[in-house]
């Protein structure tokens, strides 16, 4: 990953004032829609200064260096997702107290987890960079991304499979790739990336991941 080079500017800045939490959220906002637009290579701090109606100088007051813009902007914004679909666990899934209710408790989540809590198209954006660059950011930068978002969302879930497994409503003896499997399934699609389904196509894949899940970590 490259950086914008340091300042003297930046140096100097950084060393003294009160950081604004308005500025700060503004700054964000502004980095997450230039870095999903431009991407970050091509990004600069001018232009995100641009965008969040501060300069530059106020920037630097709150980060370093570009680079860690970046890391901030993405973590934000995945953490932003992630409130989101920990919402929908728990409202889906804290209740359920006997083995019928699970698989629709699943299937209503799945629904509300894919329809509710779709991404923004900047979020779509930081997100394609994040996994088409990963292997050259640095790795400090992929791990917070994901503790902020993905791995947030994935722990509350695997959670919930624990406490389901503790009362015997499923057999689930590794919660953490339990929930690995039940995202992957209930957001599998046919054909290659991007086809587009039908409303029912879509409802009739869902269903499909959901009852595959529990079939597979039944109580026997």
């Amino acid at each position: 990953m490259t950086t914008d080079p340091p300042s003297a500017e930046a140096a100097q800045v950084r060393s003294t004032g009160r950081l604004r939490p308005d500025k700060h959220r503004a700054i964000l906002a502004g980095g997450r829609e230039v870095f999903a637009h431009s991407g970050f290579t091509r990004s600069s701090i001018d232009m995100i200064a641009t965008a969040a109606g501060v300069s530059t100088r106020t920037i630097y007051k709150h980060f370093p260096d570009k680079a860690a813009l970046f890391a901030a902007v993405i973590a934000d914004s995945a953490a932003r997702v992630a409130e989101g679909e920990t919402t929908l666990i728990a409202e889906h899934l804290s209740d359920v107290a006997a083995v019928q209710e699970v698989e629709p408790a699943l299937l209503n989540l799945a629904t509300a987890w894919l329809e509710s809590t779709a991404p923004t198209g900047d979020h779509r954006a930081l997100m394609a960079q994040v996994h088409g660059e990963a292997a050259q950011l640095d790795p400090t930068v992929v791990t917070g991304w994901w503790h902020a978002g993905p791995g947030r969302v994935l722990d509350e879930l695997a959670a919930t499979l624990q406490r389901w497994d503790d009362a015997r409503l499923l057999s689930v003896p590794a919660p953490a790739i339990a929930a690995i499997h039940y995202s992957e399934l209930v957001s599998a699609t046919p054909g290659p990336p991007g086809t587009s389904l039908s409303v029912e196509d879509r409802a009739t894949w869902v269903s499909a991941g959901v009852t595959a899940f529990v079939r597979a970590y039944r109580v026997s």
